[in-house]
């Protein structure tokens, strides 16, 4: 862990703003299995400089919609951006254009996937690809590993999608030539060096960028973001990462061993091989939990691996003397499904909590107190609007998000409730679905399908659907109305909801 120092005093010039985003990080099993908690230093430390959200949500749980959203502060149905690489073009604002018209520099280092072009068509500098995008064969990546002296990253894989039951199929596979390994279903331990690892490339290039500004001495304010194509799947965390887990310590997930009664019909869509039959998931798991455990211990490492890769940049903050004027937000796009439900990976239409949960932590010395732990309705929504809000700009368009620090500082009502929506993954067909939050309740529109209501409180893995529980019908009426109402409230003209 590093160590950083955030004390300062309110300062009346504009902030430095830093951006830090995971992509696809496991986040709400945390203890709740009684399993070992997921290293992550450096974001606690982080957030103990400033506000931890403990009830933070992904506006969609999927990569472009998501990113897209906290660009610009918009649900996915207002920017049009519902699913992966649809690419409808920007007609409005992304915050990074209002920052640079108003004499921010923008700094972008990694994965963009958030619609059509890159960071550079959005006033940005740095290292920006289109699409998901991919580092490893790239010229920038090649000359990093010249300059550190670093061999070409080769990784032993231990599970790929299509033999999950295989505890002896080990390949040695050379990373910046295999292209077929990005973003794949895939886990083992990358063999050499950590700093072969996309998270330090990024971090390198993004403690380069700071070090120049640092000497720079300039009175401008800078934006600084850092996309990791990290902690999302291949897992391929190195074995100093990989040993901090022990697989066996790992129980049991709460929902792995699951037969899906009071599910809606998408929870049995699944895609790998290895413990699916023809677009559906096989139930029981035919992958013995043993090697999930495997799975989920390289995962967890991979998250450790990439929160100690950010903690390079905030100790390059610290050392340069650039925290104390500094806003700096740490989140992630949406979580992770593996080994949740019936035992899925990576993600599709469903909507369980283990997608939905996201950590979220901002630290703003003078501004933001110390030790904040805040429990309002917030997500990745609201991103956009707090960049804004800490610059002193806003958008031409009225933003669906709200700035986070005016909920830390009370000066806006928090949410009585939070919607999030989804129009699903990798199924031909478009369905649609709304994640309704209120008080310890989550209810799930599921259009063409069956809903879903959950006490989250006392049915943390969603295993007791109440949907047609007549001691909650009153409870459900609330929810839907809400939920209505918050689909007018955010200009949506679709009428889904009418049916109900």
């Amino acid at each position: 862990m590093v160590h950083m120092n955030f004390g300062g005093k309110m300062s009346n010039r504009r902030p430095n703003i830093v951006f830090l985003l995971n992509d696809h990080q496991a986040y709400y099993r945390h203890g709740q299995d009684g399993g070992p908690k997921i290293r992550r230093e450096n974001f606690d430390t982080l957030a103990q400089s400033g506000a931890r959200f403990t009830r933070a949500s992904s506006v969609c749980p999927l990569c472009g919609p998501s990113r897209r959203s906290m660009l610009n502060g918009l649900y996915p149905h207002n920017h049009g951006e519902t699913r992966n690489d649809k690419n409808m073009p920007y007609i409005e604002q992304t915050y990074l254009d209002v920052l640079a018209s108003s004499g921010y520099k923008n700094y972008y280092f990694g994965k963009w996937h958030a619609g059509p072009g890159s960071a550079y068509e959005h006033h940005c500098e740095g290292f920006s690809q289109k699409g998901y995008g991919y580092p490893y064969s790239t010229p920038e990546y090649l000359e990093y590993l010249k300059q550190n002296a670093l061999p070409d990253p080769t990784v032993d894989i231990k599970f790929n999608k299509d033999d999950f039951k295989s505890k002896q199929r080990i390949i040695n596979s050379d990373y910046t030539k295999n292209k077929n390994l990005n973003c794949d279903y895939m886990a083992g331990v990358m063999t050499s060096p950590k700093e072969c690892h996309e998270a330090y490339f990024l971090a390198h290039l993004a403690c380069e960028k700071i070090t120049e500004l640092a000497a720079a001495d300039s009175n401008e304010p800078f934006h600084l973001r850092v996309d990791f194509w990290g902690p999302h799947q291949p897992y391929f965390p190195t074995k100093e990462f990989a040993d901090t887990y022990n697989p066996k310590d790992i129980p049991e997930y709460g929902n792995f061993n699951y037969d899906m009664s009071g599910k809606p019909d998408k929870y049995k869509h699944e895609t790998v091989s290895s413990f699916s039959k023809n677009g559906r998931l096989t139930i029981p798991n035919p992958v013995p939990w043993q090697n999930w455990q495997e799975i989920l211990a390289l995962c967890y490492a991979q998250i450790t691996l990439v929160d100690d890769a950010a903690g390079l940049i905030l100790e390059m903050l610290s050392e340069t003397g650039l925290l104390e004027n500094t806003m700096i937000i740490y989140t992630t796009d949406h979580g992770d499904a593996l080994a949740c439900h019936g035992g899925h990976y990576d993600k599709m239409s469903y909507l369980p909590e283990e997608l939905m949960r996201i950590p979220m932590a901002v630290s703003y010395p003078g501004h933001i107190a110390p030790s904040q732990v805040n429990h309002s309705f917030v997500s990745n929504l609201d991103v956009a609007p707090t960049i804004l809000d800490a610059a002193n700009c806003e958008f031409e368009h009225t933003p669906d998000g709200k700035s986070l620090l005016e909920i830390c500082a009370e000066k806006t009502q928090e949410r009585d409730d939070m919607m999030c929506e989804s129009y699903g993954h990798n199924e031909k067909e478009i369905l649609v679905g709304r994640v309704l939050y209120w008080d310890k309740y989550k209810f799930v529109y599921n259009k063409g399908d069956m809903d879903e209501l959950y006490d989250l409180d006392a049915d943390v893995f969603e295993l007791n659907n109440l949907i047609d529980d007549v001691t909650h019908a009153d409870v459900l009426q609330n929810m839907k109305e809400r939920l209505v109402q918050n689909q007018l409230k955010s200009h949506d003209l679709d009428e889904i909801f009418h049916e109900n």
